[in-house]
């Protein structure tokens, strides 16, 4: 990370409004790490200078950064607790707030009303240096376009930091669209999107989390930047600054992971679908597949869990052939008709031990998701 200057003052020392504070703590609070062993990553730094005050944490894969306005009668900066000083500010009187720092106590003075509490703080020196911001080139990004494209491709993400870039979510400005896609090696989404404007061809695996964070920060703004270093990518919505760490290694090849050519596209009601999978694959407990078995005219859902129970549900489906039984997590198979839009959905098959694909109305976002060998294939 580069260096951005910090000040640390001997008498820091701001009244803010308590509503605005607590608003910008929830925002930030959500880089505040966790982890114990490095005790100023749960921290919040406070930083009061020009009339703001200025909030920012990370846990050294996301930072988030923000202001608000301040009076400030003393300016310098400190590093507090993050969990205590949100929970304390939700909790304050709804008066002003005053925090005053003094370098020699070590600790911050939080006044509110007629209630006042002393915090112990962290060495500012040791808070990580974020990002210059300065220094990375921003581009303005079709907001509403990124964020349902995000939406539709971040379930598919993993969860297991043994293999890291399928953490990430692949995301890669062309001439007039944006690609997204994200696979856990068990299903695999892929979204393009038109964009408006003009934005310069780049490609990065940007962590899902952080393009979760994205989301969130930046529905209720206006516009959405982007910008994209050597390792890191810069995020800014609404007054909100989010960096993160561009994932080093290379991406599967997606285009090879979908067929080419399909034995049967059956098109299904979407919703009713969507329902009989919800209701049956609660009976899909510990690791148990569903079974979705396609037979003349009708499809049949069931799921059985030895010593919990089982279900079934048919509804007409306009499907013609030999009949062909195949299994998927409930979950992702759930995961992937809730992800496609339209009353339709197309349902591509090959066989029980090929992968199936899910379209819906338009063909801009396929779903692919790995079948379950069940024991009768």
């Amino acid at each position: 990370m580069t260096d951005t200057e910090i000040m640390v003052g001997s008498g820091m020392k701001v009244s803010v409004s308590r509503d605005e504070l607590v608003q910008k703590l929830s925002i930030v609070s959500r880089a505040v790490s966790t982890r114990t062993t490095v005790l100023v990553l749960g921290g919040i730094l406070l930083r009061a200078e020009n009339g703001e005050l200025s909030l920012a944490a990370t846990d050294m894969e996301l930072s988030l950064r923000t202001t608000l306005d301040a009076q400030v009668d003393g300016e310098g900066a400190v590093v507090v607790p993050g969990k205590m000083l949100v929970e304390l500010a939700r909790l304050l009187p709804d008066e002003d707030v005053v925090i005053e720092h003094r370098a020699e106590e070590g600790v911050v003075r939080v006044d509110s009303g007629a209630y006042s509490s002393r915090l112990h703080t962290y060495n500012v020196e040791d808070f990580p240096r974020l990002p210059e911001i300065g220094a990375v080139g921003t581009f303005s990004v079709d907001k509403d376009a990124l964020l349902d494209t995000v939406s539709r491709v971040s379930r598919s993400a993993s969860r297991d930091e043994s293999r890291p870039v399928l953490t990430g979510i692949l995301a890669r400005f062309e001439a007039g669209k944006l690609v997204m896609a994200a696979t856990d090696s068990y299903r695999l989404s892929v979204k393009e999107t038109p964009m408006e404007g003009e934005a310069p061809e780049l490609e990065a695996i940007i962590p899902a989390r952080a393009l979760t964070e994205v989301t969130r920060i930046a529905s209720a703004a206006d516009t959405l930047e982007l910008g994209v270093q050597e390792n890191q990518v810069v995020f800014v919505a609404g007054g909100v600054t989010l960096t993160t760490r561009r994932i080093e290694g290379q991406f599967p090849n997606y285009r090879q992971l979908i067929p080419e050519s399909y034995e049967q596209v059956v098109t299904l009601p979407r919703n009713d679908v969507l329902e009989v999978v919800r209701r049956v694959g609660v009976m899909a407990q510990r690791n148990s597949p569903i079974r979705l078995r396609f037979t003349e005219g009708e499809l049949t859902v069931s799921a059985q869990t030895q010593d919990v129970g089982e279900s079934h549900e048919s509804l007409p489906v306009g499907y013609v052939g030999e009949p062909m039984e195949i299994g998927f997590n409930a979950d992702y198979l759930r995961d992937g008709f809730e992800s496609v839009t339209g009353d339709d959905a197309e349902f591509k098959l090959i066989s029980p031990l090929r992968p199936a694909v899910i379209q819906g109305e338009s063909d801009d976002f396929t779903y692919l998701v790995m079948p379950i060998r069940l024991p009768s294939t």
